[in-house]
């Protein structure tokens, strides 16, 4: 909205121009974000459902009957910023529907008395990672010079063309894992929302110096994203309203974001990844992430449906594991987790980025 009103503002007031500046708008994306979760937030949460309890966590007496679901409140917001600060088209339109979407199936299950259940949420996510796979697919088909998708992988100089069958294959299961694994590292106050913050920022950051920039994608060898900037005022955006959230979420946590949060941000994760044109971009972004809460699905999808007993004398999610067993306070393992995906995510993006 902003970027057209300046274009259109420009010819009568010549700083109107500053509107169609990304940098610009992403500074006031981000800073909006954050200063209107920070003040209105707290005025939320008589509204809001209130922790249950979680089953076979550590110390989840700490967290019942705090205020849950606030996820409703900042992704909503997110998606109100992006109306007004994101250039929009069709693509981004439908992203930001099924981020709401997946907010909304989270939060109606935090709001329910009784829980979903595994197989029910589970289902939903596919069929939102299918939708949103089937999305990409079209827009990079659309977006491409010959018609053809194409990764963009480290070790290999040129682009690896891939069958449009097979990239929704793969991204499906890379939304569908990023949304699960992001919703199981939800259980230390401030963790989740601090490491997804880190992925955030590396997809803002990428997005706008690097894919989103012709002549830095063409010295580094990798896809020149056209709206690569547009993308990033969007990621800008969700980094800003999370930011606000931390804010309240740092222990000791006054609120927590639920699965109305957690789902929808490892949703909009795997959905960038997967536009990145890397799937390996994952490994920048959610290390610590896919560590912390995949190791655990896999544990009880091997023993559940295949009778293989793996990792017996380590608990999931792994914060539990290093709180009970090694006793690490809360901080500890926000720490702690924080400096290791920091670590991770400077390594893997030079060699995504230059070993190639």
């Amino acid at each position: 909205m902003l970027y057209l009103l300046g274009g259109i503002l420009n010819q009568y007031f010549g700083p109107a121009r500053l509107l169609q500046s990304y940098t610009v708008l992403i500074a006031l994306a981000m800073y909006s974000g954050f200063l209107i979760i920070r003040y209105a937030l707290p005025s939320f949460y008589d509204k809001l459902p209130h922790d249950r309890g979680r089953e076979f966590t550590i110390n989840a007496e700490a967290a019942k009957g705090k205020p849950t679901g606030a996820g409703v409140v900042w992704v909503s917001t997110f998606v109100i910023l992006s109306l007004i600060f994101v250039p929009l088209d069709w693509i981004k339109t439908s992203i930001l529907i099924l981020t709401w979407l997946m907010m909304l199936t989270g939060y109606l299950d935090d709001h329910s008395i009784n829980s979903w259940g595994e197989y029910r949420k589970a289902l939903l996510d596919l069929f939102i990672s299918i939708v949103a796979s089937v999305l990409i697919c079209f827009y990079l088909l659309h977006g491409s010079n010959d018609g053809k998708i194409y990764f963009w992988l480290p070790f290999f100089s040129n682009k690896i063309a891939v069958a449009p069958w097979l990239f929704c294959i793969i991204s499906t299961i890379m939304i569908w894992a990023s949304i699960n694994t992001t919703n199981c590292t939800d259980g230390v106050d401030g963790l989740s929302s601090t490491l997804v913050l880190v992925a955030l920022l590396t997809l803002g950051v990428a997005f706008y110096f690097i894919l989103g920039h012709k002549d830095i994608a063409a010295y580094l060898l990798v896809p020149h994203i056209e709206d690569g900037a547009s993308w990033a005022v969007m990621t800008f955006a969700l980094s800003g309203v999370l930011m606000g959230y931390l804010w309240h979420n740092a222990f000791p946590s006054q609120v927590l974001m639920g699965d109305a949060g957690s789902r929808a941000l490892g949703f909009y994760i795997g959905v960038m990844v997967m536009i990145s044109g890397n799937p390996f971009m994952i490994l920048a972004t959610s290390s610590l992430i896919f560590v912390n809460g995949g190791l655990g699905l896999l544990k009880v999808f091997l023993k559940r449906f295949c009778h293989i007993s793996i990792f017996t004398n380590v608990r999931f999610p792994l914060h539990d594991h290093m709180r009970k067993n090694h006793g690490w306070s809360p901080t500890q393992v926000l720490i702690k987790f924080l400096l290791l995906q920091l670590l991770i995510t400077v390594a893997v993006l030079g060699i995504l980025f230059k070993v190639r």
